[in-house]
């Protein structure tokens, strides 16, 4: 005899196991950018690679195309987050891989929005709302230089292409990291 339906409230972040079991996912690895332009989808390319590397269901995999205010939209409810996205800075080279922080970020493409707030201020004016955000410690940012950003092509540049397995990695050192010091 099947089991009743029963409705249950899932909180963001959670996954319904089908014992009724509700299994909290408190990272969330967010791969930004427009996978139709180019160098642009370098962050939603390493995410879905990193995704394929990490093979466990304990971390969330999603690719947006959102910054600012959000962005908070996204990562609200998780305790942590690796967001990776395209970067072009003055002296960069294509290809060059950044860790930083949120309140580092100068000018990532999509992280920080010139039609939006930055990410440190969104990322304040959601707390101040009571919006459950991570801590600035509990939030990297892997950000890949990039050379073309306005070219409709789904394919990164030579030297960018090169480096997503490296920024992999990267992602991948930085998920360990979380579990060692969440433990």
């Amino acid at each position: 005899m099947p089991r009743p339906y029963r409705a249950i409230s899932v909180p963001r972040g959670a996954i319904s196991l089908a014992s009724g079991e509700i299994f909290s996912v408190k990272t969330i690895v967010v791969g930004l950018g427009n996978p139709i332009l180019c160098d642009d989808g370098v962050g939603i390319h390493v995410a879905m690679a990193a995704k394929e590397a990490y093979g466990k269901d304990d971390v969330h995999f999603v690719e947006a195309s959102v910054g600012g205010l959000r962005l908070l939209s996204v990562i609200n409810g998780y305790e942590r987050v690796v967001l990776v996205d395209a970067i072009i800075t003055p002296d960069g080279r294509p290809g060059e891989i950044y860790r930083m922080g949120p309140n580092e970020l100068c000018a990532s493409l999509h992280a920080d929005c010139s039609h939006d707030m930055s990410l440190p201020v969104a990322m304040s004016f959601g707390r101040k709302m009571g919006m459950p955000l991570p801590a600035d410690e509990d939030f990297i940012i892997v950000a890949i230089e990039v050379e073309d950003v306005r070219t409709f092509g789904e394919e990164c540049t030579p030297q960018v292409a090169a480096v997503i397995p490296q920024a992999v990695e990267a992602v991948l050192a930085e998920l360990q990291n979380m579990a060692s010091s969440a433990h």
